[in-house]
């Protein structure tokens, strides 16, 4: 073969190779904007901006979601991507929130603040810890205990909605309790839908254009409402539906029949005298 040949068969296949790298490249990319989002939220919270801070974990959180989603499009899903996203996670959704949350409102509980908000990073990393674990084998329709970002988001939703500083210790503790509740969520063993299994109706497009319309409405009139409220009905979304089965599993109990050769006691009482 002629070496001019040679060298544009070369050109060629590296050519090809290029787009493909490109592709692979580009969930990491969002990876990469989720931590700097997550770093610079510990920043601004360290300055006192916690609206920012608060504002910059909720677009974390978004970029979370389409970093996994461009990866399946692309078919760039990799053992690598899925630990750096974990990393990623933990900075966004373990610490910062945890971060933020301690100065804003637990502060005036010194000590008692100080751990709730280190229980809340360390259930955080177990959570995702376990998540990469279980991935292969689970079920892809729910998630195993509460999801980091959901719990950052509705956190995030409580700094949104009040901007204010919190110094009442009695405010303060409730703050802690709720960051010791959404840590103990995260490590349960509730079940929460992922919605990767989620399909518009194609026969009735324009319901889910009005719907979208509708929430775009909401984000731009009330945006620190619509983070807080989405966010808790995502958060008692495990433990109602834990309620709900159990309420079915009894109630169904209590309507079975009753095995046969069974005599109900009243049907065998004997008659008054």
């Amino acid at each position: 073969m002629r070496p001019g040949r040679l060298r544009r068969l070369r050109r060629m296949r590296r050519a090809r190779r290029l787009p493909r790298r490109g592709v692979l490249l580009l969930p990491s990319l969002f990876t990469v904007a989720n931590i700097f989002c997550g770093f610079s939220a510990i920043i601004q919270a360290a300055n006192g901006k916690y609206v920012l801070a608060a504002g910059l974990i909720v677009v974390a959180s978004i970029l979370d979601g389409l970093d996994g989603r461009v990866a399946r499009i692309t078919g760039g899903t990799s053992e690598f991507g899925l630990q750096f996203d974990s990393i990623a996670d933990t900075v966004s959704f373990g610490v910062a929130p945890a971060y933020v949350m301690y100065i804003w409102a637990l502060q005036p509980l010194h000590r008692l603040g100080w751990a709730a908000s280190f229980l809340y990073v360390i259930c955080a990393a177990a959570r995702l810890a376990r998540f990469n674990m279980q991935h292969a084998v689970s079920d892809n329709r729910y998630f195993i205990g509460l999801p980091t970002p959901p719990a950052a988001v509705a956190l995030s939703g409580v700094v949104l909605f009040f901007q204010i500083p919190i110094a009442d210790m009695r405010v303060s503790g409730a703050a802690g309790g709720l960051l010791a509740v959404m840590s103990l969520l995260m490590v349960s063993r509730m079940r929460y839908r992922s919605f990767k299994d989620l399909v518009l109706p194609p026969r009735r497009p324009y319901l889910a254009i009005i719907g979208m319309a509708a929430v775009l409405v909401v984000v731009v009139i009330e945006p620190a409402l619509f983070v807080l409220v989405v966010g808790f009905i995502y958060v008692l979304s495990g433990p109602l539906a834990l309620a709900g089965r159990r309420w079915r599993r009894r109630a169904g109990a209590s309507r079975s029949p009753k095995p046969a050769g069974v005599v109900d006691a009243s049907q065998t009482a004997l008659p008054e005298s």
